[in-house]
């Protein structure tokens, strides 16, 4: 039997006066990679903020068999790491102090840093490749490398369940495939990793596909189905085409 590690039922939600969310029910199993993806204004970053309990809405959602809701703040933050699309965080900070707020769960009030804590940060810097750049100011870094440090303070939480909305953004291509690597890694260790993202031939490495439109989920399967790839191509208007490249699904734009 599938574990879930979050359960979604009946979701709406609205931003501003516009309902973005429209009764979503899903389903996403722990210990997998979940890509979301879908058009523009499908809703794909409002859920995975529903997800993370960081917007208000309508319906229930459970992680790791738990109501979110009822969830204590540091438990919650503990269990679900999340990384946003155009996080700040302070550019005076150096990039070893962003990447141990990731810890602030595991702490005691104004306590130091443990040791764990340390080996949890360094670990998560030189998995992201920012290591090298512990002692520089945050404001100092280009928009990848701020990425990838702010990538590195999700992965230092060492949660079960990562959320991250747009996680390749500013990444050049090898640093993509880095992320794609850590993923993996992730994943291979037991965690649940839900990412939206526009980069349909990167989402297509998930194990598992949402696909959204109008505030709706219009299909869920493994990202190796040919039921996925219709779906896929359907809710983009067949403006793609899902291909086999060695063992591997990408999209490519169609031809008009």
């Amino acid at each position: 039997m599938t574990t879930i590690a979050i359960h979604a039922q009946s979701i709406r939600a609205s931003l501003g006066n516009v309902q973005v969310l429209n009764g979503i029910d899903l389903a996403l199993p722990a210990g997998r990679w979940t890509s979301i993806v879908g058009p523009n204004g499908a809703g794909k970053s409002t859920l995975l903020k529903v997800l993370a309990s960081l917007l208000p809405h309508a319906g229930t959602v459970t992680l790791l068999g738990q109501p979110l809701a009822t969830l204590p703040g540091r438990l919650r933050a503990q269990q679900l790491a999340w990384l946003g699309q155009n996080e700040g965080s302070g550019d005076d900070l150096t990039v070893l102090d962003v990447a141990m707020l990731g810890r602030l769960p595991h702490q005691r009030w104004l306590a130091a840093p443990s040791a764990a804590d340390h080996a949890a940060v360094e670990q998560a810097l030189r998995a992201t490749q920012a290591w090298d750049w512990r002692g520089r100011a945050l404001g100092q870094l280009s928009g990848g490398e701020r990425q990838r440090v702010l990538l590195a303070r999700a992965l230092a939480v060492q949660a079960q369940v990562l959320l991250m909305d747009e996680p390749l953004a500013n990444l050049d291509p090898p640093h993509q495939a880095d992320w794609l690597a850590v993923v993996r890694a992730l994943v291979q260790q037991g965690k649940t990793v839900v990412s939206v993202l526009h980069e349909i031939s990167f989402a297509l490495h998930a194990d598992q596909m949402v696909i959204m439109a109008r505030g709706r989920v219009t299909h869920q399967g493994a990202c190796d189905d040919n039921a996925t790839h219709r779906a896929l191509e359907d809710v983009f208007d067949r403006r793609i085409a899902i291909h086999a490249l060695g063992d591997q699904w990408v999209a490519l734009p169609k031809a008009n």
